[in-house]
């Protein structure tokens, strides 16, 4: 067994994964709004889904910097960033064996190495992952390896540049890929179209029940015909891939995961972004780079997180 301990944005969770990737007891709890609330709420959460079991391996989920040898959270930006500073492992102590491997590491490579072990790279060597939902996460699989950098910051696909001359992010630069393509973005286009006054059924909908507005909302719209939602799209999908056009030439990769809220839409994404990402590549490539969407059967985040305590001991 395996125990994943995801850090989200609004729920924090732990499960007990075994050796298929398959969630045996999980718990959750709305996210803690201090450290000492953390620290308090954590362990016995930790033991409800243990329940006597000793993990080989206990993994950590993300958002932020996370140091993978001592589980200290570098950078956090947000709701979680009282986390800065602290070792996560601190809150194991006296729940799982000192010898136990604890890891821990940003939410997206948690991602991918759930991906690695249990889902749509295993087997493979070059791989990249995006994330796309509320933010844009990434991580990149190279020769087999998670790729860390210098600084463990490797890997934050989300923040390549998209438009220079795009609208501010919150890393502090303008125009990143987080920035133009993510679910915020995709609604705030159609929030926008609404409040000018532009006349389509998404629009009429929108300034009756303005709760209505999610990027599902927006391509179902599409599909239903409404050509501002369509357009909307369409933009969104041509930059989304040019920026994987671009990193296809960087990182020669197998295949692509995309995963997250958007890419739920299926084959409304995926079709219409192979097409505009193929035609940008052939020339160098000469080849199509398949997307593919998560092949992890709990997409929770803990799954994942479990995953970066079972990689050296499954493969």
């Amino acid at each position: 067994m395996f125990l994943g301990i995801d850090i989200g944005g609004t729920r924090l969770k732990a499960g007990l994964v075994d050796e298929a990737g398959r969630i045996v007891r999980s718990e959750s709890t709305a996210s803690p709004a201090s450290r000492a609330a953390f620290e308090s709420i954590l362990p016995g959460l930790i033991g409800q889904v243990l329940a006597g079991e000793k993990p080989r391996g206990v993994g950590f989920g993300c958002k932020g910097v996370i140091d993978a040898v001592t589980t200290e959270v570098r950078t956090l930006p947000g709701l979680w960033q009282f986390l800065v500073g602290k070792r996560l492992r601190d809150v194991l102590e006296g729940l799982v064996d000192a010898s136990t491997f604890v890891t821990g590491d940003n939410d997206a490579k948690a991602a991918l190495a759930g991906e690695v072990v249990w889902g749509a790279a295993r087997g493979r060597r070059n791989v990249f992952l995006l994330t796309l939902g509320t933010g844009v996460g990434g991580a990149i699989l190279a020769d087999g390896k998670i790729v860390r950098g210098a600084g463990d910051v490797a890997g934050h696909l989300g923040h390549i540049n998209a438009d220079p001359d795009g609208p501010p992010c919150m890393c502090g630069n303008y125009g990143c890929l987080e920035a133009v393509f993510s679910a915020r973005a995709i609604e705030a286009e159609a929030w926008t179209a609404t409040h000018l006054g532009c006349a389509s059924p998404m629009c009429d909908i929108l300034r009756t029940d303005p709760s209505a507005l999610s990027t599902r909302f927006i391509f179902e719209q599409a599909r239903l015909g409404d050509e501002i939602a369509r357009n909307i799209l369409k933009k969104k999908i041509r930059i989304l891939g040019a920026s994987i056009a671009g990193l296809l030439h960087a990182l020669d990769p197998e295949i692509v995961i995309l995963s997250g809220s958007i890419a739920e839409a299926g084959p409304a994404l995926f079709e219409p972004l192979q097409q505009e990402i193929d035609r940008r590549v052939q020339g160098l490539l000469r080849r199509s780079v398949p997307l593919v969407a998560s092949g992890v059967q709990d997409t929770s985040g803990v799954v994942g997180a479990a995953a970066l305590g079972a990689r050296g001991r499954l493969e």
